[in-house]
């Protein structure tokens, strides 16, 4: 059966990425994800190749990432986080160890925290804390997590290799300042490694080094915003002329890695694997000889559907294992598609198993994919393993490496499979297919709408769009102005993916105000450059736009509560925030506004239902619940935190507090399924309460009449409260996302 078997190549491709961190170009980063990353995969990553005789492995590092990795190895650039780990204890003010109580617990749980004693130690003192006290904790333990924070992120392979680190990672506690400077330091070696490891393996043909533009920027959209089709137009601007931009962030990035490593590109690896015709004609135009993008890509250009069964495995795997070449206004720019399926096991699935039975799981999956190769009329066919190289492992126990290292040895004893470098596979290839045309979008959900029509991403490129027109009329002016070059730098820094990724729906970092704050800083400094004042609109946070209600309550409001929609007029003076209609949102939100209100006794809400699920047609089967949680300013009552499951780990800061009282409502096929009161009580415990104390009905809207008496408000008191949409319990997002509402009872 074996030598039947039609030999498959594997590409497993891991892209490196972080966007920039710093203020500006000397700033310390505001983030740590860089260095922490950097010691714990961007280097053994590439070293994985030295465990086997024949494995080959491909990488793409973005040039902005490697900016940074020189910043930390030979500039001595710190992080707020390791800025702080290199100081005395008795130097820490009140500010610095609230900042280390609330971000050096940053790390996964189960696999960070938990198997550290000290580390768990500390987190549970820390969450056992009914209110923030920073002299719960003694000048040791500040120094401690500290310490443990920075050695938990480090991979495990240097904690053996390395002996002076494996003797501080025994140490387990107790760990003077002398011991966290070394820590930091021991990082720096690190970090020193990677680039000239990357290079020596480039050298010895067992890895392939590619790239992307520079700052990682979705090209389609900055060379052809009216190609991309919007839902939502307002704020989106008509032409953001940036085509030029786009051309110099490719030319620079192979530049630059050419420069670093010695060999240009051949391969350039789009931001968010998103392509269009004119990005693919700029790919050819600046040297590139192939490219890649996604399994859907590929479907929507062939208009072919690659149909999968209940286990996610192809029944015809054929087309998709294939190099194609693409026409360009050029000459033909050779294209690859990866595995849609693979990267979602490895990044999100395989985590939660044994990693010995994962990766043998894998492995199962490719031999049934060359499985199905005996009826095809070609004789080479790749299968690409393309994702993220960083993000995932720190879910996975021992960092991966085990999963990693099955993998690599069950492909590596198999003769009838190969892991090929990408450039000699496609530069081989007898087989290769014609692509007549090629479909725009990314890998999720074949468009483009994690960066754009949305309301806040698009008023994001409004900002950016407004500034470069200013930096355009500037250079017009002054074209020998010695900052131009320092200037535009730093529009480039703006147009990157990652602050559109994290404006709006539907992601959120849990830093998303950092995020916004550092992408208008830049935006800033492009003025400073220029010697020139920036516009002051540049200072109002973009997550204001939909995080604050769109009007507060005009003063008491006793409304009919009837969810009838001939009531209107009876809530006219209420409070509303209306929620974006964002078009990832739209169909997972299941209100479009809330109203709210009080009087002397009670307080309302008015729930707008989505239009889309007004439709009888649209109903989902599953239960839409919205969440209220609430509590007296004064924190006077057991309060206990919010049980709302988050879809990532990553959680808004809002997310945190802790609230007295909780009400729940379920809506199930267009009816008003469940309301329930629950009350907090020590210990983070909540407890049922009676929920005929609150009136709720479901007509057009619902409405919901609450007494203070119910919540233990007094008169005079204030009550604070938020709400949250999900569905069966699981977080879809926050309402406000960044601050409590208030109602003060007379």
């Amino acid at each position: 059966m074996m030598s039947q078997q039609k030999k498959l190549s594997i590409a497993f491709y891991w892209h490196m990425h972080q966007p920039i961190y710093q203020l500006s170009a000397q700033g310390d980063f505001l983030m740590p994800w860089v260095r922490l990353h950097a010691v714990k995969d961007y280097l053994d990553m590439a070293l994985q190749v030295e465990n086997f005789k024949n494995l080959k492995l491909n990488f793409n590092l973005v040039p902005v990432l490697l900016d940074s990795i020189i910043n930390y190895a030979e500039n001595g650039f710190h992080d707020i986080h390791s800025r702080l780990t290199v100081m005395k204890v008795e130097d820490l003010n009140a500010s610095d160890k609230e900042f280390i109580l609330n971000n050096f617990f940053d790390a996964n749980y189960h696999t960070m925290i938990l198997p550290n004693s000290e580390y768990r130690r500390l987190f549970q003192k820390y969450q056992s804390l009914k209110n923030l006290d920073l002299d719960a904790f003694s000048e040791q333990e500040y120094s401690d997590l500290m310490a443990l924070f920075n050695i938990v992120w480090i991979d495990p392979a240097f904690k053996q290799s390395i002996p002076e680190l494996k003797k501080l990672v025994k140490k387990g506690k107790n760990y003077t300042y002398e011991d966290r400077v070394r820590i930091i330091e021991i990082q720096r070696e690190i970090i020193r490694q990677i680039i000239p490891t990357y290079k020596r393996l480039q050298e010895e043909g067992k890895i392939e080094i590619t790239t992307s533009p520079y700052y990682h920027p979705i090209l389609p959209i900055l060379l052809d915003v009216k190609g991309i089709s919007a839902n939502v137009k307002n704020g989106l601007p008509d032409n953001l002329k940036m085509e030029l931009d786009a051309k110099i962030q490719t030319v620079t990035a192979l530049d630059r890695v050419e420069e670093l490593f010695g060999k240009r590109p051949k391969g350039i690896w789009p931001s968010e694997h998103c392509v269009s015709p004119k990005e693919l004609d700029l790919f050819k135009s600046v040297g590139a000889e192939w490219t890649i993008s996604d399994e859907g890509i590929l479907a929507s250009s062939m208009n072919f559907d690659f149909v999968r069964d209940f286990r996610g495995y192809l029944e015809d795997p054929y087309h998709l294992l294939k190099t194609y070449s693409y026409k360009t206004k050029n000459s033909d720019l050779k294209i690859i598609f990866r595995d849609a399926i693979i990267p979602n096991l490895i990044s999100f699935e395989y985590f939660n198993h044994d990693p010995v039975a994962a990766a043998n799981d894998l492995y199962d999956r490719i031999k049934v994919t060359q499985g199905k190769l005996l009826s095809s009329p070609d004789e080479s066919h790749l299968l690409t393993i393309a994702m993220d190289g960083e993000n995932c492992w720190e879910n996975y126990s021992n960092d991966g490496d085990i999963f990693l290292k099955t993998l690599y040895s069950l492909i590596e004893k198999d003769e009838t499979l190969e892991t090929v470098l990408l450039s000699d596979y496609i530069e081989k290839d007898e087989y290769v297919k014609p692509l007549n045309k090629i479909t725009p979008g990314s890998w999720i959900n074949r468009n483009f709408k994690l960066w754009i029509d949305e309301p806040l991403k698009n008023f994001a490129w409004t900002y950016l769009k407004n500034v470069r027109d200013d930096f355009s009329a500037f250079v017009k002016q002054n074209p020998t102005h010695p900052n131009i070059d320092l200037a535009r730098k730093e529009l480039f820094i703006s147009e990157g993916s990652d602050w559109f990724w994290w404006y709006g729906e539907p992601n959120d970092s849990g830093r998303d105000n950092i995020f916004d704050y550092i992408f208008r800083e830049h935006l800033k400094n492009i003025y400073i450059y220029m010697g020139l004042d920036y516009p002051k609109y540049l200072d109002t946070p973009l997550l204001s736009a939909i995080t604050k209600p769109s009007r507060y309550p005009k003063g008491e409001i006793t409304p009919n509560v009837t969810g009838e929609e001939n009531d209107d007029a009876s809530w006219l003076n209420a409070g509303c925030i209306d929620i974006p209609d964002g078009p990832v949102l739209k169909k997972d939100k299941f209100f479009n506004r809330i109203c709210f209100g009080y009087d002397k006794d009670n307080l309302y809400f008015r729930f707008y239902i989505n239009q889309y699920f007004s439709d009888e047609s649209n109903q989902r089967k599953n239960v839409n619940q919205m969440y209220v949680y609430l509590r007296e300013s004064t924190k006077k009552h057991p309060t206990s935190p919010i049980r709302v499951i988050h879809k990532a780990e990553s959680i808004l800061p809002i997310s945190k507090e802790k609230f007295h009282n909780e009400i729940q409502i379920s809506v199930y096929e267009g009816a008003l399924n469940l309301v329930r009161l629950v009350k907090a009580v020590p210990n983070n415990l909540w407890v049922i309460d009676n929920p005929k104390a609150i009136t709720a009905v479901f007509d057009k809207y619902i409405d919901v009449k609450v007494p203070f008496d119910s919540i233990d408000i007094a008169s005079g008191e204030t009550v604070e409260f938020m709400f949250i949409n999900a569905h069966y319990g699981i977080k879809d997002f926050y309402i406000p996302n960044e601050m409590l509402l208030t109602a003060q009872r007379d």
